[in-house]
């Protein structure tokens, strides 16, 4: 099947991007979404979590508490790459078994660090970045979770830079403070109709 990457930095628009993608028939295999349930209530990850970290990353639902987690990651790489080898494992697992599994017209990879992980490239027959300059990307993450500045930007500072991202793509959505939803959707289906043409080919 024809796979693409779907990458962004943090408040780019790619999860929108992907959404459009699935609605007109790709699969999509959302790595965040993975990690997410892997780290809700009763998530497999959490067992090995709380066993390497303790209960104050545990939120009272059995959840990972993500800003008590975020913070002692970001204080101390060595906790966020003990983490991250707990993560990524099985995140690679339960991908793999969607992969095996899917049956759209193309399989669309979501993974919000391809870039920096460096093991995409030869997975993938595309990377599809969507790209946004830094204001926009704060000033969304703000408006949707109230995060302070600091805290963004320590978050887009272990993320690719915008040039390293786009130096990758294979293709661009720009999706930048001035584009409208109506102007992404129109990039995301032409995007959407090149992809099918080379997955019929």
């Amino acid at each position: 099947m024809y796979k693409i990457g779907l990458t962004g930095g943090i408040g780019s628009g790619k999860s929108r991007v992907a959404d459009l993608l699935g609605s007109w028939g790709a699969t999509v295999i959302d790595t965040d979404a993975i990690a997410h349930e892997l780290t809700g209530p009763n998530g497999a990850a959490m067992p090995v979590i709380e066993e390497a970290f303790g209960p104050c990353v545990i939120a009272p639902d059995g959840s990972l508490d993500r800003a008590a987690m975020r913070q002692r990651a970001f204080n101390d790489p060595e906790v966020r790459r003990q983490l991250e080898g707990i993560l990524h494992p099985m995140i690679g697992e339960v991908t793999k078994s969607r992969a095996e599994a899917a049956s759209g017209c193309y399989l669309v990879f979501v993974v919000p660090l391809l870039i920096e992980s460096g093991r995409w490239r030869d997975r993938v027959d595309r990377i599809c970045v969507v790209d946004t300059d830094p204001a926009t990307q704060i000033a969304r993450v703000q408006a949707r979770s109230g995060l302070t500045v600091e805290a963004i930007e320590r978050i887009m500072a272990v993320q690719a830079s915008r040039q390293e991202r786009l130096a990758q793509a294979d293709d661009v959505i720009c999706n930048d403070g001035k584009t409208t939803l109506a102007e992404l959707e129109q990039r995301a289906l032409q995007l959407h109709q090149q992809r099918c043409k080379q997955a019929s080919a």
